[in-house]
C-alpha cells in the first residue's frame, strides 16, 4: 500500500470534514488513553492556530481516504524553559497496530517539530516502549492539582 504523510497547520488548513474525521480518528483509536472529542477538536484548534495560540500542527499517515495514524503536536512559545512542543495526541489505527505506522509518524513528526518535544505517557501504556527507542526519557515526577 502506499501511504501518504500530510501535515496541517495554520499555512496548510485540512477541511472541516477532514478536522472532523481526524478528531473521530484520535477518538476512536486511543482506546482508554484518550480524551473526550471535544478535547481532542480544541487541541487540534490549538494547533491550526484557530484562536489566539502559538500554534502546532497535525500530521496524518493516510492510505486513499483511510487516516491510518494521526498526531497533533502544539507549540508551548516557551523555548528554553520548557520543551518548544508538546506531542499531545498520537494513535494508530487498531487494525494496523504493529506495521511500525506509529513509529514512522512519530520520526517524521519529531524531523517537523523545531525544538524539543514532550510528551505524556501512562506507565501501563504499551506505546511508552517506542518513545523511549526514539530517545525520549523521564527525567521528571509530574504533579498535579486538580480542581
Amino acid at each position: 500500500m502506499d501511504h501518504k504523510i500530510s501535515i496541517y497547520d495554520k499555512n496548510n488548513m485540512p477541511s472541516e470534514a477532514k478536522q472532523e474525521a481526524i478528531a473521530s480518528f484520535l477518538y476512536t483509536h486511543l482506546d482508554e488513553y484518550g480524551d473526550e472529542k471535544k478535547y481532542i477538536s480544541k487541541c487540534m484548534d490549538y494547533a491550526l492556530e484557530k484562536f489566539d495560540s502559538k500554534g502546532g500542527f497535525v500530521m496524518t499517515i493516510e492510505d486513499g481516504d483511510t487516516i491510518k495514524a494521526a498526531t497533533i503536536f502544539n507549540h508551548t512559545g516557551m523555548g528554553g524553559y520548557i520543551p518548544e512542543n508538546i506531542l499531545v495526541y498520537i494513535a494508530t489505527h487498531a487494525d494496523h497496530r504493529g506495521e511500525g505506522l506509529g513509529s514512522t509518524l512519530m520520526k517524521n513528526a519529531i524531523d517537523h517539530a523545531e525544538g524539543d518535544v514532550a510528551l505524556h505517557v501512562d506507565r501501563d501504556n504499551p506505546a511508552k516502549g517506542l518513545y523511549e527507542k526514539l530517545g525520549f526519557t523521564n527525567p521528571y515526577l509530574e504533579m498535579r492539582l486538580k480542581r
